[in-house]
């Protein structure tokens, strides 16, 4: 047994020795599992991670991510600013996806539209897009409306489907509500396709031959099985059942690592929890009181009652960084003089109520996953008996991740736990998605699930998501940290630690991202 173990906060973790090239070693079934199965494999239906990490391991975008977190040329072989004006992408030829098309240009428009549009999740990816055009069958310009330095970074994980196969299985949009045939069946042109779906139980993917790249792996079939109980996740990587696990209950890292034939794989993700809000409601959910959390001595007083030095150290079994920001250091525009936290105060808490006409408290709802972050129903629970010592009286709900997010999206909750991991490794990602008044027009504030407006962000955003030069640019983004901060619109907690555990004969890579990628993978 060896661990491995990365203690810098970088942005990737590269395990075993060295890459070995399909053909180098015996060709073999790899099994993994984590807590959470996907809940779509349509690419634009939904912005979550387990959702895009999934099914990066089939679709592709014009750009990807290695495993430094550095971007890549995928179906784009080059890019280049058109002065201020946008981007253009130079196209690979020679592309083919699963079912046989050929890739081209007008996939790529079709991916666009159908990726923008109202019913796509990830139509904030497009917030600065004017117009695509289609410059010949393997060039496009995407004009913007003001310059966007940052677009090739901000989409990554825009994946690009096969217009005629989409268009012809009745899925021109996608569907975020409903079920269609992009749910359940894939067309992508990654390096594995999809072989069965069972949603839940087990989905098996297996090597496209016709893949444009060079393989590094030597998996001739990828068996993934969701195992939402912890515990038993950890009983199938040591009874030998899976391969791979993630995550990894924290208090069973000890045991896992004294056991003989694994691995465990430490890092620390991007990705920061909070508590988010419900600020455009004027009553609370389950009654027709006045809601408490519009008033900003409401909000901090729950900040003021979140003892995070116990959650680490109890919950977290030391693993977590404390958070003072929704960014963590690996997010460009993170400045370190506004990660202090409010300090731990009961008393400040308590008289904070009291200034706000709640002395006696009051019930609200409390919305949390079950199964979709590290401990999440455990930090929730804590979290519930803290705020109950200041007066409050939260009604806990903790559900599975599988619904959780129409349930915020129909805003049934009063306060909700969140984790954000940027997918572009900027803080202007939390600005557009989580901090931004809600604006569908504009693409913005699509996961400000609790409509928190701050004319101040609104009035600045624009000119983070356009500014070239980077003293002015930071200076904007300080600004943003300081009315979050002074309007504690949400309550940072912690950064999420990267909890992996292998066989030991397995080679693979592990991102700041969270994101498994089959293709690296080994089995020696």
């Amino acid at each position: 047994m060896r661990t491995k173990q990365k203690w810098a906060l970088g942005p990737v973790l590269a395990v075993g020795g060295l890459v070995l090239l399909a053909g180098s070693a015996q060709a073999e079934t790899f099994r993994w599992a984590t807590g959470t199965d996907p809940s779509t494999l349509d690419p634009h239906a939904t912005a979550s991670a387990p959702v895009l990490g999934f099914l990066n391991n089939v679709y592709e975008g014009l750009v990807r991510r290695g495993k430094d977190m550095s971007l890549e040329p995928a179906l784009a072989e080059s890019w280049e600013a058109l002065g201020s004006d946008g981007w253009r992408f130079n196209l690979r030829q020679g592309v083919t996806f699963h079912g046989g098309e050929t890739f081209d240009a007008d996939d790529v428009v079709f991916s666009y539209n159908r990726a923008s549009s109202e019913q796509s999740d990830i139509r904030p990816f497009f917030a600065t897009i004017a117009e695509v055009r289609k410059v010949d069958d393997f060039t496009v310009d995407f004009i913007t409306s003001s310059p966007n330095p940052i677009f090739p970074d901000g989409i990554a994980n825009w994946l690009i489907m096969d217009e005629g196969w989409t268009e012809a299985n009745g899925a021109a949009t996608p569907a975020r509500d409903e079920e269609r045939f992009t749910t359940l069946n894939t067309n992508g042109t990654g390096a594995f396709q999809l072989a069965s779906r069972d949603p839940g139980v087990r989905t098996v993917l297996t090597p496209f031959d016709g893949w444009w790249g060079e393989p590094e792996h030597n998996v001739t079939e990828g068996i993934f099985t969701p195992i939402t109980t912890p515990a038993t996740r950890v009983a199938a990587l040591l009874s030998g059942e899976v391969d791979f696990v993630e995550p990894v209950p924290l208090q069973d890292v000890p045991r896992i690592k004294s056991a003989a034939g694994v691995d465990v794989v430490e890092g620390i993700e991007a990705r920061v929890l909070m508590l988010g809000f419900q600020h455009a409601r004027d009553t609370l959910r389950d009654s027709d009181a006045a809601n408490p959390f519009q008033d900003k001595r409401v909000r901090e007083a729950v900040y003021h009652a979140v003892d995070m030095d116990a959650i680490i150290d109890k919950i977290m079994r030391g693993q977590a960084q404390a958070a003072g920001l929704l960014i963590s250091p690996a997010i460009k525009g993170f400045k370190d003089e506004f990660n202090t936290r409010l300090a731990f105060d009961q008393d400040r808490a308590r008289a904070l109520l009291a200034e706000a006409g709640y002395a006696d408290g009051f019930s609200f709802s409390f919305r949390c996953p079950n199964d979709r972050y590290i401990n999440d129903e455990s930090i929730c629970t804590a979290i519930t008996a803290m705020l109950t010592q200041v007066g409050l009286d939260p009604q806990l709900d903790a559900i599975p991740v599988r619904g959780y997010w129409d349930e915020l999206r129909a805003g049934n909750f009063d306060m909700y736990l969140l984790g954000w991991s940027p997918g572009t490794f900027d803080a202007e990602h939390i600005m557009r998605f989580l901090l931004s008044t809600p604006n569908p027009e504009k693409k913005l504030g699509s996961w400000n699930f609790g409509a928190y407006s701050n004319a101040t962000i609104d009035e600045v955003y624009p000119s983070i998501a356009s500014e070239v030069d980077a003293a002015a640019r930071q200076a904007q983004i300080d600004t943003v940290h300081r009315a979050m901060r002074d309007d504690t619109a949400y309550v940072p907690l912690h950064v999420q630690p990267l909890v992996w555990a292998t066989k030991d004969n397995i080679d693979l890579a592990q991102r700041a991202d969270n994101f498994f990628i089959l293709r690296w993978v080994t089995v020696n």
